[in-house]
């Protein structure tokens, strides 16, 4: 009496892999063509994006290049009027009355015509330090103040500028990010693909496994990434 027993047949989800593995394999396909399709278009989004930041902090930039060449005329201007009524005081101290009253005329004339608000209150302030202080000289063109409203709106556009630019560098960066989640796709396609012409079942299913494993590891890749709106 032989004691040879057949061979077992699978059973399982063994089973429904080898019966069902063409059609498991298109699906997978398909699947991870539409993936693809979405990380390449998500990328896409971010490298406009990217481009629009880039473009709206150089433009920032600019303006506030052009917002300090501005102040810093205004500083000019105003450290050269101010080296004016500095030598009119002193004309206006002479002991000649002719030579007082006409420095006091002159001095009130540009005060009045060409001292700003701002540098006026850091006039007053300096006069208040020095008298306060006589040891130590305090110049009204360091006055917090003062540097703050020729500068101020300055530095704020040149903090939105390299906020604007640092969120076209994420941008970048999270592009990236997909397009190298979309080439692993490919991968994943190509290996699919292959799975999808071969006879051999076991190949079949070795390299459709390693497909998907791939697959899974581009798309988790891709699940960090913000998804961007039209």
């Amino acid at each position: 009496m032989s004691s040879d027993a057949p061979t077992a047949a699978p059973t399982g989800g063994l089973s429904f892999l080898r019966k069902h593995n063409e059609v498991i394999i298109a699906i997978l396909l398909g699947v991870v063509s539409i993936a693809t399709a979405y990380a390449s278009f998500q990328s896409s989004l971010y490298g406009g994006t990217q481009a629009q930041k880039y473009t709206e902090g150089s433009n920032l930039s600019t303006e506030a290049e052009s917002l300090y060449l501005e102040g810093n005329q205004q500083f000019v201007q105003d450290s050269q009027l101010f080296d004016r009524l500095t030598d009119l005081q002193l004309d206006i101290e002479n002991p000649d009355p002719a030579i007082s009253e006409a420095a006091q005329v002159k001095y009130d004339t540009i005060y009045f015509q060409s001292v700003s608000e701002e540098f006026d209150a850091a006039i007053q302030n300096a006069a208040a330090q020095n008298e306060a202080d006589p040891e130590f000289y305090y110049s009204p063109m360091d006055d917090e103040d003062y540097q703050a409203s020729l500068f101020g709106t300055y530095a704020e556009t040149k903090e939105k500028a390299d906020e604007t630019i640092a969120e076209g560098d994420k941008a970048n960066g999270l592009g990236d990010t997909l397009t190298l989640a979309t080439v692993i796709m490919a991968v994943s396609l190509f290996l699919l693909g292959i799975a999808a012409v071969v006879s051999s079942v076991r190949m079949k299913l070795i390299m459709g496994g390693v497909g998907v494993v791939i697959f899974v590891v581009a798309a988790v890749i891709t699940a960090t990434v913000p998804v961007l709106t039209l």
